[in-house]
């Protein structure tokens, strides 16, 4: 039973790269007639490697088989079956040497080693012809093998094949042992060859996908940050304008200039994301925080230490500010929110963003310690790449606090912390 099913599943193996090869034939002829009507040469010109390369070389058996046919082999019964044999292994195992998988499994060893027994069987069974099996043995030895130990088995596969050719022909042993190590190098050498361009094509391919992920991930990543913020900004002055505009006019104005030049700034912000040469400012951040809150209705509260910070950092940082003041301004309902940054030991800087809110559209609503929102899982993601990390969630106190920690080069401990007072923008 375990040699039928050894049998079903060598059926279905083989089915599969019959496949394989059909697919891989369709592709090339697709790329060939889209070649011809661009007029461009294709990347890849030769049609996919399978076992069919290698089948021509049998052809060097023939002047056994014609000894056969003539009848000056003897025991022809033996001999036509070897020759069924060799030539059933041979085609077995170089058809199952394009394929990593099928090349590296057992059956596929066991089928080289039997058909080296054959070889030598046949080899000093009859001599003459027949020890020209060696160099085909040699050709699907190097299209199976890879590695270090290549060179040895090539080494010790060309010192067998004169042994036995010397027990037979005298002196023509050395074409044999020639021919055998030739083809056994030869054809391992380009086979990894050609495997290694299939691989470095395949893995730039792969590269060039992330390269593609990675900006449109950048290129979310900011549009969300900066519309999500900005939108939210006009959003309330726009609210502050509406409802200062009947009992003082110029208050209503200066918020609309305010949400003009929001707009304005906006609309910088998105062509540099588009570019990619964007850089944030901490310090623009946070005079940009002070004027949302304050326009909201929530008292703003500043607080920074520390030696100055490196143009990722500050960068980073002013995207968490950023992110953390939008949603205080749509979320939590505050009173008061305190942002305070400060260099803290092993070389850190932490960024905290705390509010005293306690509306029902929280984003401390339903969670505990953790991120929730969709902007602070890509901030998440930012400041990891950089070796800090970012945590919010609920206030022991009530509320809720985002925690950005970063390392940085250098920082002052010497604390020199500012209180900046609320002001009206």
């Amino acid at each position: 039973m375990s040699w039928t099913r050894e049998v079903a599943c060598q059926v279905r193996e083989w089915r599969a790269a019959r496949a394989r090869w059909r697919a891989d034939m369709e592709r090339f002829k697709a790329e060939q007639r889209a070649a011809r009507k661009s007029g461009k040469w294709p990347e890849n010109p030769g049609p996919p490697p399978t076992g069919f390369a290698l089948l021509p070389w049998l052809l060097m058996g023939m002047g056994s088989f014609s000894n056969l046919l003539q009848g000056e082999t003897p025991n022809p019964w033996i001999g036509g079956l070897g020759l069924f044999t060799f030539n059933s292994l041979y085609i077995y195992v170089t058809f199952r040497s394009f394929v990593k998988e099928a090349r590296e499994a057992r059956s596929t060893k066991v089928a080289l080693v039997l058909m080296g027994l054959v070889t030598c069987g046949l080899a000093l069974g009859y001599g003459g012809s027949w020890l020209y099996f060696f160099p085909l043995l040699g050709l699907a030895t190097g299209a199976v093998l890879r590695g270090p130990r290549l060179g040895q088995i090539g080494l010790g596969l060309t010192a067998l094949a004169a042994v036995v050719s010397f027990f037979r022909a005298g002196w023509d042993a050395i074409n044999v042992a020639y021919g055998t190590f030739l083809s056994t190098m030869v054809t391992a050498a380009i086979l990894s060859l050609s495997e290694a361009v299939r691989e470095l094509r395949a893995a730039r391919e792969e590269l060039a996908r992330r390269a593609v992920e990675k900006e449109r991930l950048r290129f979310s990543r900011d549009l969300h940050d900066l519309l999500g913020h900005t939108l939210s900004v006009i959003v309330v002055k726009s609210e502050a304008a509406r409802r200062l505009a009947p009992r003082d006019l110029d208050a209503a104005l200066t918020q609309i200039t305010d949400i003009e030049s929001v707009g304005r700034q906006a609309l910088t912000e998105i062509r540099e994301a588009v570019t990619g040469y964007r850089e944030g400012s901490l310090t623009t951040e946070l005079d940009r925080a002070r004027s949302a809150l304050s326009a909201a209705s929530v008292d703003p509260v500043v607080r920074q230490s520390g030696a100055p910070l490196t143009s990722q950092n500050e960068a980073l940082l002013g995207w968490v500010v950023r992110e953390a003041v939008t949603n205080v301004v749509r979320h939590s309902c505050a009173t008061r929110c305190e942002i305070t940054v400060e260099g803290v030991r092993d070389h850190h800087v932490r960024l905290t963003v705390t509010d005293d809110g306690t509306g029902p559209g929280a984003p401390a609503t339903g969670l505990a310690e953790g991120i929730g929102g969709t902007g602070l899982k890509g901030l998440t993601e930012r400041l990891a790449a950089a070796g800090g990390s970012l945590r919010a969630g609920p206030s022991p106190r009530g509320g809720f606090t985002v925690t950005a920690e970063l390392p940085v080069e250098s920082v002052d401990l010497t604390p020199s912390a500012v209180a900046t007072a609320p002001r009206e923008p």
